[in-house]
């Protein structure tokens, strides 16, 4: 698969009903400290301003104060690896998103993974020690992971391999047979679930 199918990605635009859109530098950018960038409508930002008398001028941030630092790091993390190095970081990630979720499927695992995306939402694995061992996002029977820079495809590999493993000791150790998935088409749709009563529609 050609890296030209992400430039198909929608632009993201204000001539759209969009109030805000908003960027965390301390994810995708790895910024050491919390921080992000908010933009949003010109009727919302004097909404939110105000004058502060003390510094004889007018703030529109959203708590009344900001770190001096927060900036330079994202001007630092953006310079140096500047639009074709961040491209070619989200290209990577959307990629080993697409591989995980292939082989989750393929395993037999029911799996989501919206387009352009690099979250990947799966049955929540039965041993609790292996979500834990790979930080796993666990709500009901669904788990999900955020494929980031640093995941190879040696890890996702890995962490297929591993789940099968446990997923079927777990499985045989309550029930006494081979595994069969668990429904989870009202949390991802029935064309995501690989239960026999869904699998037929993947």
């Amino acid at each position: 698969m050609g890296d030209c199918t992400y430039m198909q990605a929608p632009k993201i635009s204000f001539k759209k009903p969009i109030g805000s859109v908003c960027v965390s530098g301390h994810k995708f950018l790895g910024c050491p400290i919390p921080c992000g960038v908010v933009i949003t409508r010109k009727e919302y930002m004097n909404t939110l301003c105000r004058d502060i008398e003390y510094i004889g001028s007018r703030d529109a941030t959203i708590t009344g104060s900001r770190s001096g630092h927060a900036p330079i790091f994202l001007w630092y993390a953006i310079t140096k690896r500047g639009s074709l190095g961040l491209q070619k970081e989200a290209q990577s990630c959307i990629r080993n998103a697409r591989y995980l979720h292939n082989r989750l499927r393929e395993a037999r695992i029911g799996a989501m993974l919206n387009e352009y995306s690099n979250i990947v939402v799966f049955e929540k694995p039965l041993d609790d020690e292996f979500s834990r061992r790979w930080s796993l996002a666990c709500k009901g029977n669904i788990a999900h992971v955020v494929v980031m820079q640093h995941v190879t495809i040696e890890m996702l590999d890995l962490f297929v391999a591993e789940f099968l493993q446990k997923r079927s000791f777990w499985w045989f150790k309550d029930y006494g047979s081979s595994f069969q998935p668990r429904c989870i088409a009202d949390e991802i749709g029935a064309a995501n679930c690989s239960c026999s009563m869904h699998s037929l529609l993947s």
